[in-house]
């Protein structure tokens, strides 16, 4: 008797991972379906100036330059004369 329930446990194991392996690749074989997405998900970038890079008076400034404007001591006719 217990052959057979183990006979019957094996087959009944055979049968569900055959039936796991028939449904796991038919399902890969099945396309996505392609996700809407409306214009007004889509975040807007104000200007994109880029990494690294900052809107001042409306044109694109990097960082850095900002970093060396607020180190000039004296300015003279748009350029710095003295440094800090």
């Amino acid at each position: 008797m217990k052959a057979l329930s183990m006979l019957a446990v094996a087959s009944r194991a055979i049968a569900i991972a055959g039936f796991a392996l028939i449904v796991a690749t038919s399902a890969e074989a099945m396309t996505a379906a392609p996700i809407h997405q409306p214009e007004d998900m889509i975040a807007k970038v104000r200007m994109g100036c880029g990494p690294g890079m900052v809107v001042v008076n409306s044109a694109c400034v990097a960082r850095s330059t900002i970093r060396q404007a607020r180190r000039c001591a004296r300015w003279s006719g748009g350029v710095c004369a003295q440094w800090y």
